[in-house]
């Protein structure tokens, strides 16, 4: 192994101890964040050495294809120990102020959304609701008026008709599903007239 494979190796070492420190600060601060149940901090922890293990086997691989020696550990050592006492504290700062960006987004998009969107269809909705039970009112008015106009000339009508009908009763049966639709048509005709 040459000097400057030696070299790459205990840099990117160097960066892996970084990079393991982030991910650890990372997967701490949205546990917090996301208010995650205790009991799921050991699996997280055996995620979090799985994938750090396999991301240090490839980049060792990637730099000096997998030889272990003392100083890819030194590399790893010294990484971890700068971060955790130079730059965890500015990292988990920065987290938690992209944290709180996603978070004010969101809140921003839904109030959008329901401004711009939900709102206005709710409104249209119960004005179209009204202006419907509007219409029914007004056509159940006109409906009863022409009614009561008309009912006079109904009932001479009926009078002067009377001799020709009367005796074509006595012959024509009618149906049982037909005087079952017309009880039901009453029934629902008075329910209308109970509330409009």
């Amino acid at each position: 192994m040459t000097l400057n494979v030696q070299f790459l190796t205990l840099w990117m070492m160097f960066v892996s101890g970084l990079g393991l420190g982030v991910l650890f600060d990372g997967i701490r601060v949205l546990a917090g964040q996301l208010r995650v149940p205790r009991w799921t901090q050991p699996v997280t922890d055996l995620l979090y050495w799985i994938l750090a293990t396999v991301l240090i086997f490839r980049i060792l691989y990637w730099s000096n294809q997998g030889q272990v020696r003392l100083f890819v550990f030194l590399g790893l050592l010294i990484g971890i120990v700068l971060y955790f006492t130079a730059i965890s504290r500015p990292v988990v700062r920065f987290m938690l102020f992209c944290i709180n960006v996603v978070k004010a987004l969101y809140r921003f998009l839904v109030k959008t959304v329901q401004m711009v969107i939900i709102k206005p269809i709710i409104a249209l909705f119960r004005f179209f609701i009204l202006f419907l039970g509007f219409l029914a009112t007004v056509a159940i008015f006109l409906y009863k008026f022409v009614l009561q106009c008309l009912y006079p000339f109904w009932k001479l009508l009926a009078w002067l008709t009377r001799p020709l009908w009367r005796p074509l009763l006595k012959h024509v049966r009618i149906p049982r599903w037909l005087t079952d639709i017309g009880f039901w048509f009453a029934r629902i005709w008075a329910w209308l007239r109970r509330w409009f």
